[in-house]
């Protein structure tokens, strides 16, 4: 991969007005603390979500011995990560197909739109994603060699509509490509979408000849069933089988097969319907899993099939700072149809594991409860980190100050539609602590700190700054209710700092450490504004080191 850290802008890198502006950060680290995942793990056994925190979406091929997913990341930088895996339960992120700011521009967009559900398939020694670049240019095609990268820039398909494209490779040497896009005519009722299928030509990677509808509305149209989306095809036993998501991403979701004898339908649904789903689940039942579905199969080196699908960890019934996550389920075959999760059942935190799962219990970082530092002594950044939309300025070094990070304040501040001076980690917990060590502003009008980030209208910022001839701490939120400071204190002039932000569900504290322990500034602060369903859209929180230049309002 191209890392977004050393090579966007090599002539900066050494630059000393950089190294002079810049506020330098010593170490970050988050520590999870679940109670779901304090169980013990059996031998065999495997812990979900397979991917905790916000990597929804997931899609899913494999390539000889090993398995490749990938996930949607929307505004985030770099974009659509690439998980390796050769048992389905340890997963690796190798690269992003979008690692290069030449490849899209997220400016302008909320941080819920950019990059929806990209599909994976492995095919004749390539691979491919195809994807729908959501206000920022539509579907597209990019491929690879080497699933860690390069991946081409985007190929685009401007004659389709729609999103959440994906590839079907025949066995007759044919390839098809799939989508939701509005249905023919006018729409029936809100959330009336259909699936459409057209030939695809691999050498120009176009579409081409007539499009057809595979399903409109929704394995049954009387019930005006929503967002049919997320299609993919298998094939398996002289059966094509149509797998998609129905019921939109919240509680209603759902995932439904339907199957045929020809690649063109007509496609009969499964009369045991949805395969997955835990809208049918009490709401007030403990540690909930919902929002269940988006699943793509596999097949496993054993004969075996599997599922990944997106669901979403819950407290207080409604709320998820953590996102929509990805999981891991089974597949029992019955009678030539697949059922992931019986009706009535709830998805488990603890399953059986593959019989060529790896021998390693832990699935740490990617999962379970875990401590990850950042000491900032290497000459890139760790895959882990991200930016909010793509950086035109280079404002983030490790060469300038080896084992430092030096961010470089920016005047956008963490409300802007471009990108402000934000590395973004994903709160891969409902439980969790997180802590940075900072030197201390220099320069009067610049403020520095970590912030708790939802999206560009809901987040925390605890930061630092100069006044007078000493600091001023302060909180700063923004909600719903508008932007505001909520509490501040001030402290003797000094060189460092720590700064802390825990949370447990909906309740947030943030403190410091001046050289005599931790303290707080403020405790109990609203985290729900950092929740997915009080902030709208599809991602979940994320939380890291943050710069500005004070706008002196």
């Amino acid at each position: 991969m191209i890392t977004v850290l050393l090579l966007l802008f090599p002539a900066m890198l050494a630059s000393p007005v950089l190294a002079q502006e810049s506020v330098l950060f010593d170490w970050f680290e988050y520590q999870g603390h679940d109670a779901v995942f304090e169980a013990p793990l059996p031998q065999g056994s495997y812990r979900n979500p397979i991917l905790a925190g916000f990597h929804p979406d997931p899609s899913i091929t494999r390539a000889g011995d090993r398995f490749y997913l990938v996930t949607s990341s929307f505004a985030f930088f770099p974009g659509i990560p690439v998980f390796e895996s050769g048992d389905l339960v340890h997963w690796k992120q190798i690269g992003n197909v979008i690692d290069r700011p030449s490849q899209l521009d997220f400016d302008g967009l909320g941080m819920s739109r950019g990059v929806f559900a990209p599909s994976i398939d492995y095919h004749d020694g390539i691979f491919y994603v195809v994807n729908t670049a959501v206000d920022s240019g539509g579907n597209f095609l990019a491929t690879a060699v080497d699933p860690a990268g390069p991946w081409s820039g985007p190929i685009w398909l401007p004659t389709i509509g729609g999103i959440d494209p994906s590839l079907f490779f025949d066995d007759d040497g044919r390839t098809y490509l799939l989508n939701n896009d509005a249905p023919v005519g006018a729409p029936r009722y809100d959330g009336h979408r259909a699936i459409w299928m057209q030939e695809f030509d691999l050498a120009r990677k176009q579409p081409f000849g007539p499009r057809k509808v595979l399903i409109d509305g929704g394995v049954d149209p009387s019930t005006n069933p929503i967002w049919i989306e997320g299609p993919h095809i298998f094939k398996r036993d002289g059966w094509y089988y149509l797998n998609c998501a129905e019921g939109g991403t919240g509680p209603q979701h759902s995932q439904v097969i339907l199957r045929s004898r020809a690649v063109w339908g007509p496609y009969q649904p499964y009369e045991k319907n949805p395969i997955l789903t835990q809208r049918d689940l009490p709401t007030d039942r403990v540690h909930p899993i919902t929002n269940a579905g988006h699943a793509d199969l596999v097949e496993g080196l054993d004969g075996r099939w599997w599922a990944t699908f997106l669901a979403s960890r819950n407290y207080g019934e409604v709320h998820y700072n953590t996102g929509r996550e990805t999981f891991l389920l089974p597949v029992e075959w019955r009678d030539g149809w697949p059922m992931i999760l019986e009706p009535g059942l709830e998805i488990p935190y603890l399953g059986r594991g593959p019989g060529f799962m790896a021998h390693a219990a832990a699935q740490a970082p990617a999962t379970g409860n875990f401590i990850w530092r950042d000491e900032f002594d290497t000459l890139a950044l760790g895959k882990e980190w991200m930016f909010v939309r793509v950086p035109k300025l280079q404002w983030a070094d490790l060469a300038g100050h080896p084992g430092q990070l030096a961010i470089r304040p920016l005047a956008e501040t963490l409300d802007t539609l471009r990108n402000p001076a934000f590395l973004a980690r994903r709160q891969q917990h409902t439980s969790f602590n997180a802590s940075v060590a900072l030197q201390v502003p220099a320069e009067a009008g610049i403020e520095a700190g970590m912030a708790a980030f939802q999206n560009e209208a809901n987040w925390y910022f605890l930061g630092v700054r100069r006044k007078g001839t000493g600091l001023e701490l302060f909180l700063e939120k923004s909600s719903r209710e508008g932007r505001q400071v909520v509490a501040t204190r001030g402290l003797p002039a000094m060189d460092s700092l720590k700064f802390k932000v825990e949370g447990n569900e909906g309740d947030y504290s943030f403190g410091f450490d001046a050289g005599h322990g931790w303290q707080w500034l403020s405790q109990h602060q609203d985290g729900t504004v950092l929740s997915t369903d009080m902030a709208g859209g599809f991602i979940g929180a994320v939380i890291g080191p943050h710069a500005r230049i004070a706008s002196g309002k």
